[in-house]
């Protein structure tokens, strides 16, 4: 008989993770965000545009979907929850620099509380890179506001940050699929107390 596992984890040993206005707040922007990426891929890759074709819709669509992205982190600051998550993920301490000494140094005590130091840097740096998509991509956009100079260097940085971009959310996906308890807190706003005891022993649900 298969011993049961973390996600079968009966209910009175499951804890709380996140909110449903975290939740979806999750999903949506990765909603837009894929839709980014995928919009982008048609653009940029000769054998995806040929097979789609319609350009110009495909632009829209690109456009609509990044000017759409941060709509949902704003509009999820409304959840008091989602408003503290950020301010622990905003914050490193010395548990976070024993983690990312673990990690290189491959050992299996990795001390974390909610988000571990990964997870930091990965919002952190997510952030700050759609951002940057944003501004470069509005100076493509409305090309009369900006000099030719600065429309040129915004056409490079926005092109080679999407590639960036593309690679590490390509991890993080892996990640994810490799951790389905961690996908089942993001589906269901819970996870097993063992999990938690494991994965993330300084945080206290």
């Amino acid at each position: 008989m298969t011993p049961p596992t973390d996600t079968a984890a009966p209910p009175e040993t499951r804890v709380p993770r996140f909110t449903p206005a975290e939740r979806w707040t999750h999903r949506v922007t990765a909603l837009l965000m894929g839709v980014c990426v995928a919009t982008a891929a048609c653009l940029y890759i000769p054998e995806l545009a040929v097979l789609v074709g319609r350009r110009a819709l495909i632009v829209r669509i690109h456009e609509c979907a990044g000017l759409a992205l941060p709509a949902p982190v704003l509009l999820g600051l409304a959840s008091r929850a989602l408003r503290a998550d950020l301010g622990h993920l905003n914050r490193f301490g010395p548990h976070d620099r024993a983690w990312l000494q673990a990690v290189l140094r491959r050992t299996p005590h990795r001390p974390a509380a909610k988000f571990n130091a990964g997870q930091k840097l990965y919002s952190a740096w997510i952030a700050g890179a759609t951002l940057v998509m944003l501004g470069t991509g509005l100076m493509m956009w409305f090309t009369h506001l900006t000099p030719l100079m600065w429309r040129t260097s915004a056409t490079f940085v926005h092109d080679w940050l999407a590639l960036t971009i593309g690679i590490v959310l390509a991890g993080h996906i892996g990640m994810a699929l490799a951790d389905p308890e961690a996908r089942q807190g993001l589906r269901t706003g819970t996870v097993s107390r063992a999990w938690a005891e494991r994965e993330h022993p300084l945080w206290r649900p």
